[in-house]
This record gives structure tokens, C-alpha cells and sequence, in this order.
């Protein structure tokens, strides 16, 4: 339980896209689709304690929408948890949201590059919730700053993003290896929790930890193209310096474990 003394603040507009990685990112997760949810194993636990979180909450009248929804996880996960709501559902990537088409159930789908802020149709929210989706944004703080300020007061901001702390193994690897670290520059948490507290009340502020053994760097990264986490403003390892990862990737062949940190926030504006 976090609570901070908060300063009104107007919101800065973000900055327009660069449209190279923003396609980049839309054509990663559209190629991976067809296999997103069954890979995706942290991100359907989050979203299930993220719709955990939801079922208590006091939501008024007003917008609500899942914001980077890909597939449905979470916007499912939190009409399990309450079935009274009805989220809108947005995302980048027009393969992501017709795994879970409208005809089948649930809430509207609209395909909306969220670098552009959100639509106005979201002004007054009363509940925006989102799960690893601001990493993906190129100015995730401005981002979350302008998600913060379209809320409605008495309305609720429920989040989960992977942050810089993540993949620590994997910077050392490819340090040690001398190649580039090519996975994706995570957001610093203290950063996305400071632009929170500006406009919005914390109820619950959470740095989760999660681990889990990769023998392999190859392994490892199949697995982020699996679930079309691979896209990075740096580009792709030659297979010679796959090969030199590989060889500094853990000290035993046996054993690798790979962290996450992942920000968890349920915030309120006043």
C-alpha cells in the first residue's frame, strides 16, 4: 500500500510515432497470432491477478477499456472477475484482436496505435487497465502521464508492465560475449510510478519478481518470437554472434534463469 502526496500537473502531448518500429512491433505480434496465447504464460497469470484486483473496486459510470488488449487476455480475465463490465478493447495490431472476435462475445474491438495518445471516445474513463503493453510505447512515461489525465475522478487505472530491471542475465551474456543486447529498452519502474503519482492515488504499488530456467539462449529467444516479443530498435544477431551469446550465456549448461520485474500498479484519481 503506497500513499504520496500528489501535484496537479497538466499533461505533456506525446510526441508523434516513429513509424518504423511502431510497424515493426504490429508485424512481430501479427506473424505470432496464431500462437500468442498459448506462449504467453506470465502474461495470462498477470492478467488473471490484474482481474482479481478489479472485482472489489467501486467503478462508476464512464469508458473502460483494456489498452493494448492483443488477444483478450485481460479484458476476459476482468469480466470473469466482474461480469458488470464491459471494456473496450485496443490495440495495434489487427491479427491480435480477431483472435477474439466480437461475433464470439464480449466487448467492441477498436485498432488504435496507442504512440497517438488515447481517442477521445476514452475521455472520462472510469477504469483503463493495461498489461505489458506500455512497454511497447515509445514514450511509455508521457504515455502513462496522458492515461492518467483522461480519467474520470473516482476513476481507476489498473496496470502491469515489465520494467528495466528484467533480463539482467542476458545484458551480462551479451556483454560478456561482446554483441549487442538486443532486447527491448523496459521502461525504468521508478520513472512509471513518479508519472503516476503526479495526478493519481496509489493503492497498490508492487515490483513482482519472476524467474524461470532457460538452458538455452537460442531457447530463450524462440520463445519471444513465439509470442511476437522479439521487435527492438536493434537489430538481429549474425549467427556467429548467436553462437558467441551462446557460449556466455551461464557458466553451467544446466541451469539459466532468466528474470522479470514486473510493475504492478492500482491507482485511483482524486
Amino acid at each position: 500500500m503506497v500513499e504520496t502526496p500528489r501535484a496537479k500537473a497538466r499533461s505533456a502531448a506525446p510526441a508523434p510515432p516513429t513509424t518504423a518500429f511502431s510497424e515493426r512491433v504490429r508485424a512481430c505480434f501479427s506473424g505470432a497470432a496464431p500462437q500468442y496465447e498459448g506462449s504467453a504464460r506470465i502474461q495470462r497469470a498477470i492478467a488473471w491477478r490484474l482481474g482479481h484486483l478489479c472485482q472489489p473496486l467501486a467503478i462508476g459510470p464512464g469508458p473502460r477499456a483494456d489498452l493494448g488488449a492483443g488477444t483478450g487476455l485481460l479484458a476476459r480475465s476482468i469480466a470473469q472477475h466482474r461480469p458488470d463490465l464491459n471494456l473496450l478493447r485496443l490495440d495495434n495490431c489487427q491479427a491480435l484482436l480477431e483472435t477474439d472476435p466480437p461475433e464470439a462475445g464480449g466487448s467492441e474491438r477498436l485498432l488504435w496505435d496507442l504512440n497517438l495518445g488515447l481517442p477521445a471516445q476514452l475521455a472520462g474513463a472510469s477504469l483503463l487497465a493495461s498489461s505489458f503493453a506500455l512497454q511497447w510505447l515509445e514514450q511509455p512515461r508521457l504515455q502513462l502521464d496522458q492515461w492518467a489525465s483522461q480519467l474520470a475522478r473516482g476513476g481507476w487505472l489498473v496496470l502491469a508492465v515489465p520494467c528495466a530491471a528484467s533480463f539482467q542475465q542476458w545484458r551480462q551474456a551479451a556483454e560478456l560475449a561482446n554483441v549487442p543486447f538486443t532486447g527491448l529498452a523496459l521502461p525504468q519502474a521508478s520513472d512509471l510510478i513518479n508519472a503516476a503519482e503526479r495526478q493519481l492515488k496509489l493503492l497498490r504499488c508492487q515490483r513482482l519478481r519472476f524467474s524461470r530456467r532457460r538452458p538455452q539462449a537460442l531457447a530463450f529467444l524462440r520463445e519471444l518470437k513465439a509470442i511476437g516479443a522479439q521487435a527492438s530498435p536493434t537489430g538481429q544477431l549474425s549467427p556467429a554472434e548467436l553462437r558467441r551469446l551462446q557460449t556466455h550465456w551461464t557458466p553451467s549448461p544446466l541451469d539459466c534463469p532468466l528474470e522479470w520485474e514486473v510493475l504492478l500498479l492500482l491507482a485511483r484519481k482524486p
